[in-house]
């Protein structure tokens, strides 16, 4: 017998190795400490103290990091969609689209235009993150027609100059541990960016190196932080093509 199929859009977990091992951390420390406040020498009373702080620790992230999967991304993405003016004509590219939030996202401002998705779906990055994640998903929310997705590299995109109004991307470059690996995708969407469009790309790390990059090559970028109940804190640089 088949299992019943989900009828909801699932976007998954960030970061799922991570998670885990916070998890089993907490336990482990939770276990231990109730063990070692058994013992009433010194050394047993501090170890206890310091893995109870690491687990109060440890329970807060988890519950941030719920709070950030079941709420807070989605608030992070209806931000990130509200710093653009929308027509509904647009050519809108998410890089690194994981299992579609960004691209279906767009895909619902749109008429008749449409939304782009690339990604190489490193399983690291989120729970079950695949082609046919982001596909089903779209089917899901009813904008398959409006959503193409593409098995694709964000240092090389497959798409002809200025092809596209808007270029999204969140929580993606920082996944490329070389500067030169990042500095190239910044290139890339500016090649890719239509004369007066623009980018927004949200991330935890290297945000100032991003804006710094789009700068040396002529684009506007500022940078703003996108405030969360959630274990990290996301900037997100806007750029504007001229």
């Amino acid at each position: 017998m088949q299992p019943p199929q989900k009828n909801k859009p699932d976007y998954g977990i960030d970061a799922p190795a991570l998670a885990r091992n916070v998890i089993l951390l907490v336990i482990t420390g939770s276990v231990a400490g109730y063990f070692l406040h058994r013992y009433s020498n010194e050394a047993a009373r501090i170890l206890t103290s310091v893995l109870s702080i690491l687990v109060q620790l440890g329970l807060c992230a988890i519950v941030l990091s719920l709070i950030y999967v079941k709420v807070e991304k989605f608030r992070h993405r209806d931000k990130m969609l509200n710093m653009l003016s929308w027509t509904g004509k647009e050519q809108v590219l998410d890089v690194g689209t994981g299992r579609g939030l960004l691209v279906i996202g767009a895909a619902k401002r749109l008429t008749s235009g449409k939304s782009f998705g690339i990604d190489i779906w490193n399983k690291g990055d989120l729970s079950n993150n695949s082609y046919e994640a982001a596909v089903r998903n779209a089917e899901l929310e009813g904008v398959k027609d409006k959503v193409e997705i593409k098995n694709a590299d964000a240092q090389h995109l497959p798409f002809a100059d200025n092809t596209f109004d808007y270029v999204l991307s969140n929580l993606c470059l920082h996944n490329i541990y070389s500067k030169e690996g990042r500095a190239a995708v910044c290139r890339e969407v500016i090649r890719v960016l239509k004369p007066g469009g623009s980018a927004l790309i949200s991330d935890f790390l290297h945000t100032k190196e991003y804006a710094e990059t789009f700068t040396r090559h002529g684009l506007q970028a500022t940078r703003c932080v996108s405030f969360l109940l959630a274990p990290f804190l996301l900037k997100i640089v806007k750029v504007q093509k001229m």
